[in-house]
């Protein structure tokens, strides 16, 4: 960082302000810590602060995450762009190594993440460390300590668990890397105790406010499935069932979401099926309410076009198969509409999920392999159209093979282009599904017809030349043409 720069995360330091967290880390010569700029400690001196983009970088310097205000906790920061070839590698090989999801087969390495990007690994290094200044081992090592300090610090698991789901290969490597890095065994870290509230391990997530809880709330409520969602405005929480497929195995149980916007935090609770996958669910939680944005920075391309809707967020996913699945149901209908068929697919082909805290959570949505081979009688007399029957197959089959994954670290472009091969999925059904299930900011369903209207256009080729502007935010561009009128899409 440049002294600008560094004056400029100072002011942000001193004010506490919560929409720079994970944007930058201040580490304190003084005391040989790193901190979030929302760190309540009293505020070092300047003299004795240096300023860093990652905390990757913080660590790599030799300085140890705060135990205070724990870094863990704040959203991560990655930059887009359409321009710099090599930026957007360095930075899609940095959100490879973020997503859990990505690496359900195999631990995440430097080797597989080059030939995943198909590069060298010599090349690999170069970029990365040019954009970040380390090395992607380096980036991986901090994800991983610090995924593993959250766990140990709100959570009961055992060392020996909280080692292997934070990607060690064992305890004796993962005693080793904490020790070396923070100067502490993971035992000493331990707090007195999980947190509780109620049943389940409970988490905090921080996000970057301004946020629009109540917009995000309200588009989740009026898409509810009785069975596996629960929405509760009054008390900001989003609760719901979810199955989760790691290591060869499901793993089932139901989660909990309520905004504290004091803190800017989201607090998490996870049930004990879900507890072996935490990390895994974490990542997901943090995609689906899209906690990881940077409102300042969308906001400064779409303000001239969109004022006012600074808090607004991309409403993502915990499930992206089942994100498909229910963008084919809404195909042309009303939000209404979509709804009611997918609460006849879950009550027909739904499995019993028991002893979840809130009593109307009692499903979990269809397995893939139930919908491939849903007859197409059965689907028919739910009141779905052949074509649409047809589409549920298709993406069911691909996700229950293996030759479609709808995550976060997916493949964007190959994504798009695999899922519009599939029958009944044309270029709106593709572009939804990236821009809620695969997290992608770009993503722009030019011919939707309500989109259209907000637009003031008449085609899909008009509102894509409109779109130009605002890339590449024009996902969030998207949701903020689909507020100003009253009619919310699917």
């Amino acid at each position: 960082m440049d002294a600008a720069t560094d004056n400029a995360c100072y002011n942000a330091l001193k004010a506490r302000d919560a929409r720079f967290d994970g944007r930058f880390f201040t580490g304190v010569t003084s005391t040989g810590i790193y901190c979030r700029p929302v760190c309540s400690v009293r505020t070092p001196r300047r003299e004795n602060c240096r300023f860093f983009e990652l905390a990757a970088q913080a660590e790599a310097a030799g300085f140890r995450p705060c135990l205070r205000c724990r870094p863990e906790l704040a959203p991560q920061s990655h930059a887009w762009s359409i321009q710099d070839a090599s930026g957007i590698l360095a930075n899609q090989a940095a959100r490879l190594l973020d997503e859990p999801d990505a690496w359900s087969e195999a631990p995440a390495s430097v080797a597989a993440l080059a030939r995943r990007l198909g590069v060298s690994d010599r090349h690999l290094r170069r970029i990365f460390e040019a954009q970040f200044g380390v090395s992607p081992l380096q980036y991986l090592q901090t994800r991983r300590l610090l995924t593993a300090k959250q766990l140990l610090a709100d959570t009961s698991l055992p060392v020996s668990q909280v080692a292997l789901c934070s990607g060690f290969s064992s305890l004796r490597r993962f005693n080793a890397a904490f020790v070396g890095h923070y100067g502490l065994s993971p035992a000493q870290l331990r707090r007195q105790g999980e947190e509780r509230d109620g049943e389940g391990t409970r988490v905090r997530l921080g996000y970057r406010p301004p946020y629009d809880v109540a917009a995000m709330l309200g588009f989740f409520s009026r898409r509810f499935i009785t069975g596996i969602e629960h929405v509760d405005i009054g008390t900001a929480q989003f609760a719901r069932t979810l199955r989760v497929r790691a290591d060869g195995r499901d793993h089932a149980g139901w989660i909990s979401m309520r905004f504290d916007e004091d803190r800017s935090q989201v607090v998490l609770r996870v049930s004990d099926g879900l507890r072996d996958v935490l990390p895994l669910v974490i990542r997901r939680v943090r995609a689906a309410l899209d906690l990881d944005a940077d409102p300042q920075a969308i906001h400064a391309v779409l303000q001239g076009d969109f004022p006012g809707s600074i808090g607004l967020r991309v409403p993502g996913s915990l499930d992206g198969y089942e994100l498909a699945i229910r963008a084919v149901l809404g195909q042309q209908i009303t939000v209404a509409a979509a709804r009611t068929l997918a609460q006849r697919v879950v009550d027909r082909f739904g499995s019993p999920l028991a002893d979840a805290p809130i009593a109307s959570l009692t499903k979990l949505f269809p397995t893939p392999e139930v919908l491939a081979v849903a007859e197409g009688d059965a689907l028919g007399s739910l009141g779905i159209v052949r074509q649409r029957q047809a589409a549920i197959a298709g993406i069911a089959r691909a996700v229950a093979q293996g030759r479609l994954q709808l995550h976060p670290g997916a493949n964007v472009p190959d994504t798009i282009d695999l899922l519009k091969t599939l029958p009944g999925i044309g270029d709106w059904t593709a572009h939804y599904i990236a821009m809620r299930a695969l997290r992608w900011p770009d993503a722009f369903p030019a011919g939707d017809i309500a989109l259209q209207k907000a637009l003031g256009v008449a085609t899909a080729r008009a509102a894509e030349e409109a779109s130009a502007a605002w890339r590449p935010w024009r996902s969030y561009a998207v949701l903020r043409a689909w507020a100003r009128p009253q009619e919310k899409k699917t």
